[in-house]
């Protein structure tokens, strides 16, 4: 008899990086957890605390430290190491020392035998995913951007705070860039089966709701986080563990990530945010709902910049 141990390697040691290991460690969701960081002493720092963890955990998850020639075995890798925005900088401001960042993993990585799943974390993460699924070779399925999955969750917590309801009660997401030019699509958004247009039309009360602000809200709190504390972790290392989760678990969840359109709402050669059914296969299929001539437009706004951003470090 066989038995298959499930690894997930997470690349990069910071807030994210290790966020993203507890939060694997804590749900349960893999047998093994190797951390690899270029400051070997920051890493080791984190396994030895990780470890310390398994007590009071509902199963032993096993905690290591290890190299790019370890990865070879892996079933997942996730990239979170990257350049984080300075003051006044956005996402797109980091490409191109990001980009040299995901180039020294990706290659020493898939020299190992890597044949597994790349999550991209690192920003700006549309383009980061396609320059990683163009370097490793890998089918496009199994490369993934956290895309817009983050976003669409403080979409929900938004709304959720406005109509005093469970987050989880509200369907809906935000599509394209990872950044400032993301768009919901709003006639796609329900609370509790009930269409968001609708709540507001038979709902004075909600009558100086502006559905383009809640959009701008979503775009910018990350900012805010950012600002306040210095970083953000909880929330994208949580999204990171429910999207390896889906894979590893053949779930089918369908969840906004960044994947390669290929003719999908009419855009070719492309990363970008949109809902996908993720299972153990990676990125199995697009779920291309309708968008108005509205929504569409304002989507193929954001596919614009994100294909412009791209082109110039593709062409590198």
């Amino acid at each position: 008899m066989t038995i298959n141990r499930s690894k997930v390697v997470i690349v990069g040691a910071g807030m994210v990086g290790s966020s993203t290991a507890f939060s694997l460690i804590t749900q349960g969701v893999c047998d093994e957890v190797m951390i690899i960081d270029i400051n070997k002493d920051k890493a080791r720092g984190e396994v030895m605390d990780l470890c310390h963890c398994v007590e009071y955990l509902n199963r032993n998850v096993k905690v290591t430290q290890g190299t790019y020639e370890d990865c070879g075995d892996a079933d997942i890798v996730v990239i979170t190491a990257g350049a984080p925005p300075k003051a006044g900088q956005t996402r797109l401001d980091t490409l191109e020392l990001s980009a040299k960042i995901a180039k020294s993993i990706v290659t020493p990585i898939m020299e190992a035998g890597f044949k597994g799943h790349f999550i991209v974390v690192s920003n700006p993460v549309d383009i980061i995913a396609h320059y990683v699924y163009k370097i490793s070779g890998l089918p496009k399925n199994q490369v993934i951007g956290t895309g817009t999955a983050m976003d669409s969750a403080r979409l929900k917590h938004f709304i959720g705070e406005l109509f005093h309801v469970d987050p989880r009660s509200v369907q809906g997401y935000t599509m394209g860039e990872h950044g400032d030019s993301q768009m919901c699509p709003w006639s796609h958004v329900t609370v509790g089966g009930k269409r968001i247009n609708d709540i507001l039309s038979d709902n004075k009360e909600y009558d100086d709701i502006n559905l383009d602000e809640i959009v701008y809200k979503v775009t910018r709190v990350g900012f805010d986080i950012l600002n306040i504390k210095g970083t953000t972790c909880y929330g994208i290392a949580t999204t990171a563990a429910g999207i390896i989760k889906a894979v590893l678990n053949d779930e089918n969840k369908i969840i906004p990530v960044s994947t390669l359109l290929e003719g999908e709402f009419g855009e070719r050669d492309v990363f970008c945010g949109v809902p996908a059914i993720l299972n153990r296969s990676g990125v199995s299929d697009v779920v291309e709902v309708h968008l108005t001539e509205e929504e569409l437009e304002k989507f193929k706004k954001s596919v614009g910049v994100i294909r412009e951003y791209t082109s110039k470090i593709l062409s590198l």
